[in-house]
């Protein structure tokens, strides 16, 4: 872009634009394509794993809380129901050591949710400071002066596949990765 501008300035802006560009420097340009990368790279095949399954145990652990809670609650009500409290002051205790219950449960729940996501946004960092730093290595030689992410094809609407270094990239990130 800035080399075809210097040249319209220049004096060329008589030429047609595809005559600019015939007689610009190309400029090495490669993209890759982040969705990819985190579907066929190893270790964000694995931390996805770790994450499903950290996911998958805290909500094991919160319907197990769930059920358990939902059991003395109906125990509760039955009671409540069968006159089996000996005063109102012990329902009224039992009724509060099961909103007590219950708000341990919402608490333990938030609780895990926020790790999740902090272990989350742990893992996205590691992917993409393990991108970034496969990519100097990579282009090390700088035979790309401008390398772009592609997520959903959101940044780059239109390039031809040459440019497309994706599977080149995770087949390097994997053979690291596995070492």
């Amino acid at each position: 872009v800035a080399t075809l501008f210097g040249l319209v300035l220049s004096g060329k802006s008589n030429e047609p634009v595809s005559e600019v560009v015939a007689d610009a420097e190309v400029l090495p340009v490669a993209y890759v394509n982040v969705d990819s990368v985190l579907v066929k790279y190893n270790f964000a095949i694995d931390a996805n794993e770790q994450l499903m399954k950290k996911q998958e145990d805290a909500r094991l652990k919160i319907n197990t809380k769930l059920r358990s809670f939902q059991n003395d609650v109906n125990d509760f009500q039955r009671k409540l129901q069968n006159n089996a409290f000996l005063s109102r002051e012990r329902a009224e205790q039992a009724q509060q050591a099961l909103a007590k219950k219950e708000q341990d449960i919402q608490q333990l729940e938030a609780k895990l949710t926020q790790e999740i996501l902090e272990e989350n946004q742990k893992v996205n960092a590691q992917l993409a400071d393990s991108l970034t730093n496969f990519l100097q290595v990579f282009n090390a030689d700088g035979r790309y002066h401008v390398i772009l992410s592609n997520t959903a094809k959101d940044n780059v609407l239109m390039a031809a596949e040459q440019y497309d270094i994706t599977d080149e990239v995770v087949a390097g990130m994997n053979a690291r990765y596995n070492k």
